[in-house]
This record gives C-alpha cells, structure tokens and sequence, in this order.
C-alpha cells in the first residue's frame, strides 16, 4: 500500500503541475518556486510530516520536499544560532542536495556533450 500512496500522491502533484504549465501563463521556474514555497508552508504549520507519512516517496521527492528540507533547516539553526540561523539553515539542510544535483549535472555534460537548442 505504501508504493500505491506514493504513486497516486506524487502522481497528482506531478498532473497539478502540468495543469498550471499549460492552462496558466506561468513559466516553469515560477512553478518549481510556488512548489517549494508550497512544501515550506506546509512544513511551518506542521502539515508536512503527516502528508509525508502517508504519501512516503510521492511527497518527499518532488519539489514540495526541498521546500520541507529547507524549513526543517532554518528551524532547527534558529534554535542554535538565533537570528544568523534564519539565513544559514536552509543553506546548511539543503547543500547536499544542492551539490549532487551541480556534481551530477556536471558529469552528464561530460558524457553525453550537451549542445546549445537552436
């Protein structure tokens, strides 16, 4: 049952997404930012884990669950560091991620030789 959630929860995020890429005049990069902003909100008002439960996979993985990293992140600095933590969370929870994405998106480009769309 837990594959099944995970398919129908991030399946329904993914055709939510592509409703609003085509019946909206919104561009992609501003979809990708109402995504995380999205999972972040969430995260805030404690709505995130229980949704992460239940969908497993399906929630953690797209865009919504980098938005879930990040606020996780800034709350816990901000009960270490204070202020300074409010800046310096998201960076520090998200940089994992951040930097396999950049290290793999690299090595891509080496094999397979990107080229410029004309």
């Amino acid at each position: 049952m837990d594959y099944f959630n995970a398919f129908w929860v991030g399946g329904l995020i993914c055709a939510i997404v592509q409703i609003l890429m085509e019946k909206t005049k919104m561009m992609p990069g501003r979809i990708m930012v109402l995504l995380v902003v999205t999972g972040a909100v969430l995260s805030a008002f404690g709505l995130y884990e229980p949704f992460q439960e239940y969908a497993g996979a399906g929630a953690s993985v797209p865009l919504l669950g980098f938005g879930n990293v990040l606020m996780k992140g800034v709350k816990e600095a901000l009960g270490e560091q204070g202020f300074i933590g409010l800046f310096a969370g998201g960076l520090k929870a998200g940089a994992v991620g951040t930097s396999a994405a950049l290290i793999f998106g690299y090595l891509a480009s080496l094999i397979f030789k990107p080229k410029m769309k004309k």
